[in-house]
């Protein structure tokens, strides 16, 4: 179900100015960045712009090629973040917990979660050696630390500490993984923390245990929560855990560089690197990505035999949904209506208010808790909210943006935001992984905002 349509005009974007947003999207296709892309703007309650280009899949024995269009399904990951962070919210208000409960109150696997000491195994012990480096918690673990991604944990991709390792080793990996959410959660609880609870900011599957939290709360499966209560709901009828069989010929192929491209790669965490050598890191990725001529994508995941296409054993609340655009938007809508949509309010303004609030400690930037870059974005001048990154200062983060703007993205180099003070919303959806691969997020932003005339 789409918003309704207005003209741009009438909600302050210069069409001619527009233009250059459309034709930045084309050029994305042609300068073989990706294979096919959409990017849809909201504004003032209203859709001001849906445009897409190239293709969702390549003609194959299953099929003729498939245009990236309106109704085109994709892989959300971490974009899947923000649904779970509102669907605790939800229960929060329903107290069922406070913030600063200790995640072990309800998963008791996690009160004897061991910290990784900052000491190194010997290069030849297996994974199970950091179990001889660790020290106890300090403080438990909470779950507005799980919101915030300053619990301690990691991710199995990241290349950075024998915490990752320990991860990769032991098969700790969301989505995708063959058990239950509850068994994998409870394994994880035997990883030690990659840092004290609260200390650092680190990506990481905290977003997954938040899931199953949400699953011990309200006594439902991750997807039926889910369905009950924020899909049905806002009428997205195309967003879910799998591709519902009437719906895989809409379902896009994940592609990849033709070179390089590794996701874990991108974090400096961990890495012990000084301000100068981040930005000449980031500056390095950057100056890559720039020109006009690229190597053709390649399929990493085609459509048609993609995982995705079955319903999973595990509901990845860190990244397991498929959805297209206009679901999305009308998620991102009811954000930006202080969480509401055509008269069904999932959460109160208030508590909508207070999860796009900086949650770091000492209202610091990220960079400041040990994440300098992650994808392609600097974390100067960025936050931390209640499920999404928050904007505290643009010149810092030198982008034009919004202070107050909150956004988020995923893995497959999709990405949302939401300016609460232009009173508007953009997502992008592709299917390039890994993120890190150009800045498109950063040019999107420009393109955008320069066709602001009011």
């Amino acid at each position: 179900m789409t918003l309704p349509a207005s003209s741009p005009e009438q909600l302050g974007l210069d069409p001619v100015r527009l233009q250059r947003l459309e034709q930045w999207l084309e050029q994305q296709v042609e300068q073989n960045r990706v294979a096919g892309a959409s990017v849809l703007v909201g504004r003032h309650g209203y859709t001001a712009l849906f445009k897409s280009a190239g293709l969702a899949r390549a003609a194959s024995e299953h099929g003729s090629a498939q245009p990236f269009d309106r109704d085109t399904l994709v892989r959300l990951y971490s974009m899947t973040k923000p649904v779970t962070t509102v669907a605790a919210m939800m229960l929060y208000e329903q107290g069922y917990f406070q913030l600063d409960d200790p995640v072990a109150w309800y998963l008791p696997a996690f009160a004897d979660t061991p910290v990784w000491d900052g000491s190194m195994p010997s290069s030849e012990a297996g994974a199970d050696a950091i179990l001889q480096h660790v020290e106890p918690q300090q403080t438990p673990m909470t779950v507005r630390q799980l919101m915030t991604h300053t619990a301690g944990l990691s991710y199995s991709f990241m290349q950075a500490t024998p915490v990752d390792s320990y991860y990769r080793e032991h098969d700790l990996t969301f989505p995708g993984s063959t058990t239950s959410l509850a068994d994998l959660v409870e394994r994880l609880a035997k990883a030690p923390l990659l840092c004290q609870p609260g200390s650092q900011w680190n990506y990481s599957v905290s977003t997954d245990v938040l899931g199953r939290l949400v699953e011990v709360w309200s006594g439902q499966s991750l997807d039926e929560y889910f369905r009950e209560h924020i899909f049905a709901p806002l009428q997205m009828h195309n967003t879910g855990f799998h591709v519902e069989p009437e719906h895989h010929e809409r379902f896009a192929d994940m592609m990849g560089p033709a070179a390089g491209g590794d996701l874990g790669d991108v974090s400096a965490a961990g890495e012990n690197l000084t301000p100068e050598q981040d930005s000449a890191k980031l500056s390095t990725a950057r100056a890559a990505a720039r020109g006009f001529s690229h190597a053709a994508p390649r399929l990493l995941d085609p459509a048609m035999d993609s995982s995705f296409l079955q319903a999973p054993s595990l509901f990845s609340g860190g990244g397991g949904l498929t959805g297209s655009i206009d679901d999305f938007a009308r998620f991102t809508q009811m954000l930006l209506n202080g969480g509401e949509l055509d008269s069904k309010r999932l959460l109160s303004s208030k508590t909508v208010e207070f999860m796009r609030q900086n949650q770091l400690p000492g209202n610091v930037d990220m960079a400041a808790m040990g994440q300098a870059v992650w994808s392609e974005t600097s974390y100067q001048g960025i936050g931390f909210g209640l499920g999404f990154a928050v904007v505290l200062d643009p010149v810092d983060a030198q982008m034009i943006t919004s202070a107050g703007e909150y956004h988020w993205g995923g893995a497959a180099s999709t990405f949302f935001w939401i300016d609460p003070v232009e009173d508007l919303f953009v997502i992008f959806l592709t299917q390039l992984y890994p993120s890190s691969t150009y800045p498109m997020r950063r040019e999107l932003r420009t393109m955008l905002y320069q066709a602001l005339s009011d």
